[in-house]
């Protein structure tokens, strides 16, 4: 009986999941989201073609690959039906679990209206409804995508749903929906979406049984975990290791390998704190080079230096066993290259995560720069200082780095 490696984003999410997902995918059999919803963005690069993925796994770039979405993933059935158009036919290679639940379109509405109500205290949601839909599930209220088989039925509880919340929708400028284009729409859905639905965990427990190699890949990061994140600035969904279990129907003992995903330095995207956030010229220079705009959101990311007291968090966490470093040529050309190595807070120096970030400021370590990564695809052939730095990392963090990218391309990738 095999055991399922596991990729898991060790900072605030857009770590570069994607490329090194993909980079795996090609020697495994099948690639299983977890987690999230299509709030996430996996950017894969292949040649000079580039794609955006947001609930299909990555591995469906890998023809020999099949993907299975689990229990864990919200789906937005509009949503991923118009995803999938880019690929086209999937049956045989793509299946998803009955038992994830529907994110609507009723659902967004009401992320976008709690956001533009909290003002300046808004969390910074993607507004896709993710939210609200994990609410509806936690609440008992939701649905799942084996309803969706059921049209007619799953009609008329939804329509009771609304009718129930009638008040709480109208102070929400949110119109009533109409049956008969509730039945239309979902009819749609079940027509587009019916081939791929299954029951994903009897699936899962099948494939690890026949030996198959099996990659697990969740969405967004550690400080991003509705219970081990920055709350309440995080997501809705358990985006640490442990996730994988729930979101698929895993024991702890069917995982494997756990590599962690990491930026050569930081970005966050949306509201709360972010102690290395470099809000000088050098913050702009990292987000210009690494291009660091939102694949789903085209919103500007944060950017800041690498945080090593995070990313202690995150590995243990997460027990991770390597980290797949990324972007490291976006460091190029910095004369300087900076490390957050503790926080002070309340005049005290610390070395861990405490319970609240907002206070914490960044001690930080000064490292030289160097001049040219990218492209490079051997350890011994990166510039000294560049090579220098990353073994320090690994010290600071407390486990191998197995993995280094330095460019969006799949094969500038250096294994270690």
């Amino acid at each position: 009986m095999s055991k399922a490696g596991l990729i898991v984003g060790l900072q605030w999410g857009d770590e570069g999941k994607g490329k090194i997902v993909d980079h795996m995918a090609q020697t495994h059999d099948y690639v299983c989201r977890f987690a999230g919803g299509h709030n996430a963005g996996h950017t894969i690069v292949i040649g000079d073609k580039k794609y955006a993925l947001h609930l299909i796994p990555s591995g469906v770039l890998n023809p020999k690959a099949k993907n299975i979405v689990g229990n864990g993933v919200v789906i937005s059935p509009k949503d991923f039906i118009k995803e999938m158009e880019q690929f086209g036919d999937l049956k045989g290679r793509l299946f998803l679990s009955d038992k994830a639940h529907i994110l609507l379109p009723y659902h967004a509405l009401i992320d976008q209206a709690r956001e533009r109500t909290k003002g300046d205290k808004a969390i910074g949601t993607t507004g896709k409804g993710i939210g609200p839909a994990y609410e509806d599930k936690i609440a008992r209220v939701g649905h799942r995508l084996g309803e969706l088989l059921h049209p007619d039925r799953l009609t008329e509880k939804i329509m009771a749903y609304f009718e129930a919340n009638q008040t709480i929708f109208e102070a929400m400028g949110i119109k009533p929906l109409a049956k008969e284009e509730l039945l239309k729409e979902l009819e749609e859905y079940k027509k587009a979406l019916a081939p791929y639905i299954v029951d994903t965990t009897q699936m899962m427990w099948d494939i690890l049984k026949e030996d198959k190699k099996v990659l697990l890949e969740g969405a967004q990061g550690t400080m991003l975990d509705i219970d081990h994140g920055t709350y309440p600035y995080v997501t809705s969904s358990t985006t640490v290791s442990a996730g994988a279990c729930s979101g698929l129907g895993l024991s702890p003992k069917d995982l494997g390998k756990v590599t962690g995903i990491a930026k050569a330095y930081c970005t966050r995207v949306g509201n709360g704190p972010f102690p290395s956030e470099e809000l000088s010229k050098e913050g702009n220079i990292l987000r210009q080079n690494g291009y660091e705009f939102g694949t789903t959101t085209g919103r500007p990311r944060r950017c800041g230096w690498f945080d090593a007291v995070a990313m202690r968090h995150a590995v243990r966490i997460n027990g991770v066993d390597q980290v797949a470093l990324m972007k490291l040529d976006v460091l190029d050309g910095f004369e300087e290259v900076k490390v957050c190595v503790a926080y002070e807070v309340e005049g005290k120096e610390i070395d861990y995560v405490p319970y609240d970030l907002e206070e914490a400021t960044p001690v930080y370590q000064s490292f030289p720069g160097w001049s040219k990564t990218q492209g490079i695809r051997t350890f011994d052939a990166l510039p000294q200082n560049a090579q220098s730095y990353i073994l320090a990392l690994e010290k600071m963090i407390g486990t191998k780095i197995g993995m280094i990218s330095t460019s969006p391309d799949r094969d500038d990738t250096i294994i270690r």
